[in-house]
């Protein structure tokens, strides 16, 4: 079982966004569904407060830690342990296939301030993960599982939801941090769609240009060269020409973009 923070414990870097997890049971609601066979990658391990329960339960953990102050702590929660890797890196520039064996899932309490552009990065790059379970705010949580036409509802939203199948499984109490962030959290949980885009980079970029001006209609905010084909595109789809691009589900831009790649 894990330790508890001794008073010597590197305090919390605000720069890093960290926010160390202490609550026993939020930790078993992130490690919920890891099994012997599961190979998990956990990013901002920081003391080894849930590493301790991952490996626990996981048949290996690949913990990716930047900050050099709490790998100490970090090793001695996992001490005795041969089911833990420690990695010493930038997760936002870890090369993740040089990870061996490769993960299927991702448990972590994620840093903060790198949360939102983390995830999709994994999505994007590291196909091997079937299956994310992680803590981040409340409000890059409502940003990943939010429905069209609503005000969360944007181009990040699309592209998570095109690769994965996202939901909000808890919401946690600023309470079961050190320190306690001023703001809430969830635990989502992301499941892999076999379904996604053939054409994925062409899908996001179609996506990214349709969001550039939440107040003009979808066609205006693509290249003069496709706007009229644009508007053939949605009218084929049953949309009118004067639709913005927030009213499109995911599966309609995958839609529009076969149309206007035909």
């Amino acid at each position: 079982m894990s330790r508890p923070a001794s008073d010597r414990s590197p305090r919390p870097k605000k720069r890093l966004g960290q926010h160390f997890l202490k609550d026993p049971n939020t930790a078993q609601i992130v490690a919920a569904g890891v099994g012997g066979e599961d190979v998990v990658l956990e990013i901002g391990p920081g003391r080894g407060f849930l590493t301790a329960f991952l490996a626990e339960r996981a048949r290996l953990v690949h913990a990716v830690e930047i900050d050099p102050d709490v790998l100490p702590e970090l090793r001695r929660a996992v001490e005795g342990r041969g089911s833990v890797i420690i990695h010493e890196a930038d997760a936002l520039r870890f090369d993740y296939a040089t990870l061996s064996p490769r993960p299927n899932r991702l448990a972590a309490n994620l840093p903060y301030n790198i949360a939102s552009p983390l995830v999709l990065r994994l999505l994007e790059e590291v196909p091997s993960l079937e299956r994310m379970r992680f803590m981040v705010q409340l409000e890059v949580a409502q940003r990943m599982t939010a429905q069209p036409g609503s005000k969360d509802y944007g181009a990040y939203t699309v592209l998570v939801r095109l690769l994965s199948r996202p939901e909000i499984v808890h919401r946690v109490s600023p309470r079961v941090f050190d320190p306690p962030p001023r703001v809430r959290s969830a635990v989502v949980e992301l499941e892999r769609r076999g379904d996604a885009p053939e054409d994925y980079p062409g899908v996001k970029e179609l996506v990214v240009s349709a969001f550039r001006s939440r107040r003009k209609r979808l066609p205006n905010n693509l290249p003069p060269a496709l706007r009229g084909r644009a508007e053939e595109a949605l009218a084929a789809l049953g949309r009118g020409p004067d639709t913005r691009a927030e009213e499109l589900s995911p599966e309609e831009f995958a839609a529009l973009h076969r149309r206007l790649s035909a």
